[in-house]
């Protein structure tokens, strides 16, 4: 309450017009951009049986997360989140997505767990790699219930969904959530992920949500296959994985969201760049992300 939060450090802005924004725009519907960024498969392919020969099992989500992972160490701006009309630095670096699990011996059979993975700034790929498995495999274990399950199966009561949606909503509005509650709420998080490359779905730019705190959302696409001309006049053959992004612009000023394309084209480019940790993590008007104490 009076802008203290479980989960964030209050911002004080000293750019007038930023601060003056959420005013203006007080929901993430409002405020929403989106865009798609196209990267090169060939060179992520490569990339990933590279270290396959060392024995490193990397995805192509683990790939993107990393480069997510290292631009916000190096923009931190990107890591804020506004409620309430108020901007606050977040107190974690989290991504949100489900995963899929199989429910029976029919391909039909499958269910979703949605869970919520931590990530360090000073995480290299590898680091990234190990905790987006460790996530993955809790959730699709045939007894995982985690947090996020748990608090969605204890609403699903007619007499209690409806008030405590709004209460819920009221409490997030005024700082009042419980920290418990925002841990197992995937909506409060940095990033969502979506990864529809396995299905063959493409890329959507997909909706914020005006509940809980989600920045940014990111939809990975069905592998697009293109015709290109080259240097030499040939036509060439050309694989890009669409990525569908969709981001608060309340939250930075235009000239980070456009850093943000920048590091992210270097870093998928040059995904080695990655397995090192970081010459240094920004704050944030003095604060810097941290895993929570549990991890």
């Amino acid at each position: 309450m009076f802008g203290h939060r479980s989960d964030g450090y209050l911002i004080k802005y000293s750019d007038p017009i930023l601060g003056l924004i959420p005013h203006v725009m007080p929901e993430r519907s409002d405020s929403q951009v989106m865009l798609t960024y196209e990267v090169d498969y060939a060179r992520l392919a490569r990339y990933v049986v590279e270290k396959e020969a060392e024995g490193h099992k990397i995805r192509f989500m683990d790939i993107v997360i990393a480069a997510y992972v290292r631009t916000v160490a190096e923009l931190p701006e990107l890591n804020r989140f506004i409620i309430n009309k108020n901007t606050y630095a977040r107190k974690t670096l989290s991504v949100s997505f489900a995963v899929l699990r199989s429910n029976g011996p029919s391909p039909s059979d499958v269910d979703e767990n949605t869970t919520k993975c931590y990530f360090d700034p000073h995480d290299t790929i590898f680091d990234v790699s190990r905790r987006v498995t460790e996530t993955i495999d809790e959730a699709r274990k045939e007894d995982a219930e985690n947090a996020t399950m748990k608090v969605a199966k204890a609403l699903l009561k007619p007499a209690v969904l409806r008030p405590a949606v709004c209460v819920l909503k009221w409490m997030d509005k005024h700082g009042m959530m419980p920290k418990f509650i925002i841990d197992a709420s995937p909506f409060h998080t940095s990033l969502f992920m979506t990864n529809n490359t396995s299905i063959g779905v493409p890329a959507v730019h997909h909706h914020l949500y005006n509940f809980g705190s989600t920045t940014m959302f990111w939809a990975m696409g069905a592998i697009r296959r293109s015709n290109e001309i080259g240097p030499d006049g040939k036509s060439i053959r050309k694989r890009t994985l669409p990525i569908g992004i969709t981001v608060d612009e309340r939250v930075a000023p235009g000239r980070v969201f456009g850093m943000l394309l920048y590091n992210m084209l270097k870093y998928l480019s040059n995904p080695e760049l990655l397995e090192q940790p970081p010459e240094e993590v920004k704050p944030d008007q003095g604060h810097i992300a941290r895993l929570p104490k549990n991890l």
